[in-house]
């Protein structure tokens, strides 16, 4: 590392200053300098330019942990241009809406996805898969109008130079988000028409309202998939903070645990269900890897149950750090001493964010009362893509909500109860589902539940639980008979479950989203 680069900031600077230093390695174990990663960052640049991507303009990105998507991600944020990051699981329908929607001009791609992609991709837009050996190199379009094969990465960046662009304005990513109650909507802001080396300081600033400094970055775990803000945003940060990034492509327990110990792992970002799969090990697995060189763990994503962070502070130690937010409001940290005073919080309003608890008239709530939470970063003003009705219907007094429901303590910690969404109405009780899928994941013998309302003659509504349950429980009747007494002495009437339905797995996305509408009927315990 070059003398006196400490508090150096922004991976240009860091390509520029120590070319040689490691930048990623991949799930393979290969190592790429920041020298390499750049050059290959400034030949996308210059190959999107060729082919006529211009300032303003959409690219989307679908791929799996990579240093390719890394550096589509770099070039764009050098090039005042809109990225969007699909999920790689998505279908082609699913995939098709976005690309157009957003209208994207190119599509990076892995070979794992290029055959949706291909299928999904609208008349004129250009596909390049990275890995694979690529369809018609043309990229002509077909008898049906679809494009009819992707071009090799390589023929986006041959012969491009590996310097800078003349111009290197600072881009944004557009997240679609709320794919899980309807059709997805990108989340666009403006283009701020600050530098790269500006747009990189944010990071610096995120990460020390955090507490963390660089010696977080040493070596930063991506275990879960980078299309997913929360688990691309600290990884750029790393980056930015001249660290290395240590890439995991497919998560497992196991291999988490080994990624840590080989590498001295400093720093990842995780959710809670990967925290729940480490503690299904057993001890003798756990004792048998070193988890000592972690210093911060981030997790959000989802609700964490007290009692599995809990466990997860006393193996990892005080280096849990939870937040809230999502791609269109603020952000509240919960560090781990706060949390430990203030169970279950997910924390107080970072510096620049704002956050309100309002009743259904948009009316302030005092300390302790349930309300929607609302919430700013800055003056930060995000629209829905395409939606203006969304828009304007998520907005009160400047701020927006995702329609979470929650309370603020009188230390101003926020706790979110539910979402308004996903409200059961339960012969008129509201009831919401988070409270009783914590109350559920409480019991030894429940790997995993959700709990989604169901029509009934009598209530309206009542909630019906679908679990996992572990190795540990007993034939279905028994675990079922005792999660029914195991609620009845927490959760009120109207919040029991009318019926279990239990599951062999419940279907989440890798960053631990619980797909309800998917939620399929298994073997049934009748009420």
């Amino acid at each position: 590392m070059s003398e006196g680069t400490q508090e150096q900031v922004g991976f240009r600077r860091w390509a520029v200053s120590d070319p040689d230093l490691s930048a990623v390695i991949t799930a393979d174990d290969e190592r790429v300098t920041y020298g390499e990663l750049f050059a290959e960052v400034n030949r996308i640049c210059h190959g999107l330019r060729a082919r006529g991507v211009g300032e303003g303009d959409t690219v989307a990105v679908v791929m799996a942990n990579s240093t390719a998507l890394v550096a589509a991600y770099l070039a764009a944020m050098q090039s005042g241009i809109y990225l969007v990051t699909v999920n790689y699981h998505l279908t082609a329908p699913e995939i098709a809406h976005i690309l157009e929607d957003s209208g994207a001009k190119v599509v990076l791609c892995s070979a794992r996805a290029e055959a949706a992609v291909l299928a999904a991709a609208p008349p004129g837009v250009q596909v390049f898969v990275d890995g694979g050996a690529g369809g018609h190199a043309d990229g002509t379009d077909g008898a049906d109008g679809a494009t009819a094969g992707a071009r090799p990465m390589a023929e986006l960046t041959g012969g491009m130079p590996p310097t800078d662009p003349e111009r290197t304005p600072n881009g944004s990513l557009m997240m679609y988000t709320s794919g899980t109650t309807g059709r997805p909507k990108g989340v666009k802001r403006p283009l701020s028409g600050i530098s790269a080396d500006q747009g990189a300081l944010t990071y610096a600033w995120l990460f020390k309202e955090f507490g963390m400094s660089r010696e977080a970055f040493a070596a930063w775990l991506v275990s879960a998939p980078m299309y997913h803000s929360a688990n691309l945003t600290p990884a750029i940060g790393a980056l930015n903070w001249g660290g290395t990034l240590v890439l995991m492509d497919g998560w497992t327990p196991e291999g988490f645990l080994r990624r840590v110990q080989e590498h001295g792992v400093t720093g990842t970002s995780m959710v809670p269900t990967h925290f729940q799969r480490l503690l299904r090990l057993p001890e003798e697995v756990r004792a048998g890897f070193d988890v000592s060189s972690l210093r911060y763990v981030l997790h959000g994503a989802a609700p964490c149950p007290v009692e599995v962070k809990r466990q997860i502070m006393d193996w990892f130690g005080p280096v849990v750090y939870e937040y809230y937010g999502s791609t269109e409001v603020g952000t509240t940290i919960a560090r781990p001493r706060e949390w430990l005073d203030h169970p279950g919080t997910v924390g107080r309003p970072a510096s620049i964010s704002t956050l309100k608890i309002l009743d259904d008239d948009g009316a302030e709530v005092p300390a302790g009362e349930t309300g929607i939470v609302y919430m700013r970063q800055g003056e930060d003003r995000v629209e829905y893509h395409n939606d203006p009705g969304k828009t304007d219907g998520s907005r009160r007094d400047g701020l927006m909500t995702v329609w979470d429901v929650g309370h603020v303590d009188e230390d101003g910690f926020l706790y979110i109860t539910g979402r308004a969404a996903e409200l059961i109405l339960v012969g008129g009780v509201n009831v919401y589902p988070a409270e009783i899928e914590g109350a559920l994941t409480g019991h030894p013998w429940v790997a995993d539940a959700g709990v989604v309302g169901a029509p009934d003659p009598d209530y309206g509504e009542v909630p019906v639980a679908h679990v996992v349950l572990s190795d540990a429980a007993p034939d279905v009747p028994s675990a079922v008979a005792a999660l029914r007494d195991h609620l009845a002495g927490r959760l009120a009437k109207p919040k029991l479950p009318a019926r279990y339905l239990v599951h062999d797995s419940l279907p989440r996305d890798p960053n631990g989203k619980l797909y309800k509408a998917r939620l399929a009927d298994a073997e049934e315990v009748s009420a």
